[in-house]
């Protein structure tokens, strides 16, 4: 039927699907814009086509591009992956009028299910339990009580989403949803809903054919979220007895056969209210989920296969009876973002990515769309790579992904890696406790770097460039150093002789030999007798970067003195982009009076909405921007006058 697919995506979930499609002897074509017209699918797939410019997001929502890509390279089908157009009825459409195999439900079901006014009006005629509220309307909201949940009726991945905890708030709240829902999505409907305040949120993996057949591949639990959005899952869930589970598998498949001649994958989302066991019907993702590793790790099936042999009109490979659940599966997902700074998300390019151990088939496995040189730009999801990792139960599912995540880290751009092991290791965590509240309401410090990190990071820095040539002259090198890392700040006199420093502070002196790196490019440090070993990547002359047991830190020599650079930076009266985005939402002009904390703008970038408020009460005296402009990090917004 087709040998040749064109996956309208990008970054991991196209890699993936590169690796199946080339195992089962189908060529593929990568599309990409501008902004990734070098990245890691491109590389990887067979063929590549351009389909425009920046900002790149658009680029990707461009049908008529996607389908001429697919004409042009001779493709005969098209794989969606997820997120951009991967539930959107009208792109499924278009490529079964232009005679290509959209491999994915059909536009019937994505519109149903796409929908999700119309997905729950289905869902409760079949039986299946769903929460009430529909229409966003200050009457309902009055009706059904505080808190709630304002939800787009389109899309999904927490896009269109906010927390009405009073009838004062419901009002902003439709108004951020509705734009934001306008910007993701193309459409503006808005949904109510009553919020289960302590809630988990568990989904199931459903497959249907062209023939009649319908399996679940059992449960994920996908609570570890933070702005509704997900961070760890696993499977199966920790939190579900067996009385539980049985009746949400028993629900998914009633929501899937309420779908008319549903084929391919799909997962049935539901909230679990901790307090009283009972599940509620959210809504079916008509796709492949990001976190479908889960349930091929715990089940042996590859599920891109699954949906390449559906597509082709085969039948499911197996009934549900001869599907196996083995042990305990979890998937991390590694973020470009600063946990410690309300999830911001990062730019910048990767210096560093070498994870230090071997995929192992089955047990340990890396989803990744980057590289080491690669650009993160503001225009996408910030998902860097997921690492997947299976045990005998889930104790030691959670060690190995442990020490995967502390064997992979990646330097250059701020990431949630060593947040993502904290998690691990949270005893709330490790006991099921959690609710899909509990990120976005926690206070998360960063970590501090311990005595061997410092020790290591001087003793490098004081050696200078490259660490791995050859060694000093044999003669004495006397020097003062000060560095500096997450506020703290440590001075020492520093004596060099080859690869040996010495290093002498009020009350301690300690000894350091670089050994230089191991076959894994890690250094090696001799610390009085304690051989560590530690990623480490230079971002200048005086600025080192090093993966240490609990953290990823910068080190660096502060310049004497404060500079223009530094005062602009700390000046309340002028507004600089925490992160590069485009403008969003634009509440002021110039001459406008404004008070101290008050919403001056919006930033958008990488599926997350952050604003700028006023450092100070003042008169805008100039503005930079306006409305959807490209701003890069640090960027001068607006500044005030008294």
């Amino acid at each position: 039927m087709f040998d040749k697919i064109l996956i309208a995506n990008r970054g991991e979930i196209a890699c993936r699907v590169i690796r199946t499609a080339r195992a089962l002897g189908y060529r593929t074509v990568a599309v990409y814009s501008d902004a990734d017209a070098r990245a890691l699918h491109v590389r990887e797939a067979d063929e590549a086509c351009r389909i425009g410019p920046a900002p790149a997001a658009q680029s990707y929502l461009d049908i008529d591009a996607l389908i001429a890509a697919a004409r042009c390279s001779g493709a005969g089908a098209v794989h969606p992956g997820y997120g951009f157009l991967s539930e959107r009825a009208d792109f499924a459409r278009a490529c079964e009028a232009a005679g290509l195999v959209f491999i994915g439900p059909s536009a019937d079901c994505i519109a149903a299910m796409g929908d999700k006014a119309r997905a729950k009006a289905l869902m409760a005629a079949a039986g299946v339990p769903c929460l009430p509220g529909v229409e966003a309307t200050p009457e309902l909201a009055a009706r059904l009580g505080f808190p709630l949940l304002v939800k787009a009726l389109a899309g999904g991945g927490g896009r269109g989403m906010r927390i009405v905890r009073g009838a004062e708030e419901l009002a902003a709240a439709l108004d951020d949803a509705r734009r934001e829902a306008e910007s993701a999505f193309g459409d503006g409907r808005l949904m109510l809903e009553r919020l289960v305040a302590r809630g988990r949120h568990v989904e199931v993996q459903v497959f249907g054919d062209a023939h009649g057949g319908l399996v679940h591949l059992g449960e994920r639990d996908c609570t570890t979220q933070r702005r509704r959005q997900k961070l760890i899952e696993e499977s199966p869930s920790p939190a579900l007895d067996a009385a539980q589970r049985e009746a949400l598998l028993r629900d998914a498949l009633r929501a899937a056969r309420a779908v008319d001649d549903y084929r391919g994958a799909g997962t049935v989302e539901f909230i679990v209210d901790i307090d009283s066991g009972a599940h509620f019907f959210l809504e079916m993702n008509t796709r492949l989920q990001v976190e479908h590793p889960v349930t091929e790790l715990r089940t042996g099936l590859d599920l891109v296969e699954w949906q390449l042999r559906v597509a082709a009109g085969e039948p499911l490979p197996l009934r549900q009876e001869q599907i196996r659940f083995e042990g305990h599966a979890i998937e991390a997902r590694l973020c470009a973002e600063d946990p410690h700074a309300g999830f911001a998300p990062q730019t910048g390019r990767i210096a560093r990515w070498r994870p230090q151990f071997a995929e192992r088939p089955g047990l340990l496995r890396i989803d990744g769309g980057v590289a080491e040189g690669d650009a993160i730009t503001p225009f996408y999801d910030p998902l860097l790579a997921k690492l997947i990792a299976h045990g005998r139960d889930r104790a030691e599912a959670l060690r190995r992904l442990d020490a995967a995540l502390l064997d992979a880290p990646l330097l250059g751009v701020v990431n949630n890696g060593p947040f993502l092991r904290g998690l691990l290791r949270h005893p709330d965590f490790r006991a099921g406790a959690w609710s899909t509240g509990v990120l976005d309401a926690g206070n998360w410090p960063a970590p501090r770097p311990d005595a061997p990190d410092w020790l290591a990071a001087a003793a490098l820095l004081a050696l200078g460039e490259p660490v791995d040539g050859p060694p000093r002259p044999a003669g004495l090198v006397q020097q003062d150093l000060t560095l500096a890392c997450r506020g703290e700040t440590r001075r020492w006199r520093v004596a060099v002789v080859g690869r040996q420093v010495r290093l002498e502070a009020p009350g301690e002196a300690r000894s350091v030999e670089v050994l230089g790196p191991d076959e894994q490019g890690r250094e090696r440090l001799l610390i009085e007798g304690h051989l560590i070993r530690r990623a480490v990547c230079r971002l200048g002359p005086a600025t080192l970067q090093l993966a240490g047991e609990a953290g990823i830190y910068s080190f660096a020599e502060p310049a004497l003195g404060r500079t223009a650079a530094a005062d602009e930076g700390t000046d309340p009266g002028r507004a600089r982009a925490p992160v590069a985005g485009l403008v969003s939402r634009l509440l002021v002009a110039p001459g406008e009076a404004v008070a101290e904390g008050q919403a001056l703008l919006s930033l958008e970038a990488m599926k997350m909405e952050t604003w700028i408020t006023a450092g100070r009460a003042g008169r805008v005296r100039a503005l930079f921007v306006g409305p959807r402009d490209a701003v890069a990090a640090g960027a001068l917004l607006l500044e005030l006058e008294d």
